[in-house]
């Protein structure tokens, strides 16, 4: 049933279409307060404390969002309860305290385990508080479709309507206007623990391009870029196709770097010729995997506090699945899965994962 409030609110759409500069400014003003989106986002639920999470949730807190946490680590829930923040003793507490909640997970059971298992986020049946679920886990994309579907046949307990013009009188977003059910985006990042502490991560988000709308500001509280990648499992799909891309760039030039070091050229001259030319890459010229050559990056510390091998390996397990899902042939996926899958069984998984230079290729210090 529409409600009086909402015809009228739908009604202020169709005037705005017709690009009434003056009436529009006029909406600015009676609709939006100070901070535009704040209604829509008074109690903030962060599920999954870990490295990246912990910081996320740090992000959020910093730029003033009421946040309450939840872990299954009790010293890392005792962290940020010293804090004064609150937390929560399982999902479905967040999900009663919460008006949108982010998760961060290790993996797709974990996942569904915390909306869909017992205490979950969908415990309360067809109705729920949040009108928005954000998960930030890199999964497959088949879990975050089902997931998605999950969230969509619930409803939600009220009703949220939300408008914003900018000064100009340019609709911002019209979100949840007589909305019924909430809304799920799968929002992966890149960029590993540095940047989520510096709050500079890269968001890849699927799910409804309304929802990504409204949920943009709190990415940018806790990033520098949000990318929207199309409709629901999209995000999951950009994020396993960046790391695919990005374990095989790494394997190459660490190839590279140590068919070079064989012939006798110094990898910091390869480097130049590698940044000067074709070759050049983030491999090579933001993360090269040679200690000695670069500043500031894993090789440089015994490849340590960077982006995890075991964590490279289950992202190229995720692609080597979606693969077959649509029968594409991925020799190169399959081969890097093989080569991440020796060095973790080698005791090599919680190495960087541009450790490959030296414990697959035995490349040698510069």
């Amino acid at each position: 049933m529409v409600t009086a409030g909402v015809r009228r609110l739908r009604s202020l759409l169709e005037l705005h279409k017709c690009g009434c500069r003056r009436f529009c400014f006029s909406l600015t003003r009676r609709f939006s307060s100070s901070s535009p989106t704040s209604h829509l986002f008074e109690k903030i639920g962060f599920i999954g404390l870990g490295n990246m999470g912990s910081r996320m949730a740090d992000n959020l807190i910093k730029a003033g969002y009421d946040v309450a946490v939840h872990d299954i680590n009790h010293d890392v829930m005792k962290s940020f309860s010293n804090k004064g923040i609150p937390t929560k003793g399982s999902p479905v507490e967040i999900a009663e305290a919460s008006d949108v909640v982010i998760t961060m997970l290790p993996s797709s059971n974990h996942v569904l385990d915390v909306y869909t298992g017992p205490n979950g986020l969908l415990m309360g049946g067809n109705s729920v508080r949040p009108w928005l679920f954000i998960d930030s886990s890199t999964i497959d994309p088949q879990t975050s479709r089902n997931v998605f579907g999950a969230v969509s046949d619930c409803s939600l307990r009220e009703t949220k309507v939300s408008l914003h013009f900018n000064i100009f009188g340019k609709l911002i977003f019209s979100f949840i206007v007589g909305q019924e059910a909430p809304s799920m985006l799968d929002a992966p990042v890149s960029g590993g623990v540095l940047a989520a502490e510096t709050g500079s991560l890269t968001f890849m988000v699927g799910g409804s391009e309304e929802a990504y709308i409204a949920a943009n500001p709190l990415f940018l509280s806790m990033g520098k870029n949000s990318i929207y990648c199309g409709g629901s499992g999209n995000g999951s799909t950009a994020k396993i196709c960046n790391n695919l891309a990005m374990a095989v760039s790494m394997l190459g030039v660490s190839e590279a770097f140590a068919l070079g070091q064989s012939q006798g050229i110094a990898s910091s001259t390869l480097t130049k010729v590698f940044n000067s030319s074709s070759a050049r890459c983030w491999s090579s010229d933001t993360y090269n995997p040679v200690p000695g050559v670069m500043d500031g990056v894993p090789s440089s510390r015994n490849y340590e506090g960077g982006f995890m091998s075991k964590l490279m390996l289950k992202d190229l397990k995720l692609a080597q699945t979606s693969a077959k899902n649509v029968e594409l042939r991925c020799p190169l996926t399959s081969q890097a899965e093989e080569i991440y899958a020796k060095l973790c069984n080698d005791g090599y998984e919680a190495k960087d994962f541009s450790c490959v230079f030296r414990y697959y290729y035995s490349g040698k210090d510069e």
